[in-house]
């Protein structure tokens, strides 16, 4: 009876054991050295009926940051690193100077899509629920600067990030569907340039 009652007990307690955690899903979102996809991005205003669309693609490199490169409505190409943002123009690429909110933007979405929870841990409070094939992911601003800017984050995704929802405190939002990103183990030779 006693050999029952453990091996039951041991049953019940075996999902806890097993549950997905932070350090699991920074790992995986971490493990791919660069990710590629398209993007389509909806900026949702009080004021407007319909939300304001735009589309491109991205590639995001492990060592280097992100390159979002914007389609529709209009082109225009940025390169996201650690320091800082830079927009292409005729000449090559020119340096965006840092602005407290944008910058600290930056940050977070380079740790978002990197998987870094520790660095996302530093400004916000963490929920994360779900399976490593389907999982959810809840921001809550810590800091004062950004709280003043979101209510709150919403990421999900499986092996990759899929969808980014922030919520800002005025009630607008920004909704990021990444729906067929895939990974690779090395950048193309032009992606290579745009990160020297």
């Amino acid at each position: 009876m006693r050999r029952i009652a453990l091996t039951l007990l041991l049953a019940m307690l075996s999902p806890l054991a097993q549950a997905f955690d932070l350090q699991q899903l920074s790992a995986q979102l971490g493990q791919p050295k660069v990710v590629r996809g398209e993007f389509i991005q909806e900026k949702h205003l009080r004021a407007l009926p319909q939300p304001l669309t735009s589309r491109g693609h991205f590639v995001l490199a492990k060592e280097h940051g992100l390159l979002w490169l914007l389609k529709t409505p209009l082109q225009q190409d940025y390169r996201i690193s650690a320091q800082g943002i830079a927009r292409r123009s005729a000449t090559g690429w020119q340096a965006i100077p840092r602005q407290g909110a944008s910058a600290q933007q930056n940050r977070l979405f380079l740790a978002v899509l990197q998987g870094d929870s520790q660095g996302l841990q530093r400004d916000f409070t963490l929920s994360l629920s779900g399976t490593a094939q389907d999982w959810q992911l809840q921001l809550i601003p810590r800091s004062a600067l950004l709280k003043q800017i979101f209510s709150a984050i919403q990421i999900q995704g499986g092996a990759l990030v899929q969808r980014i929802e922030l919520l800002e405190t005025q009630g607008d939002r920004t909704l990021l569907k990444l729906p067929e990103s895939t990974p690779a183990q090395q950048l193309s030779d032009d992606e290579r340039l745009d990160f020297e």
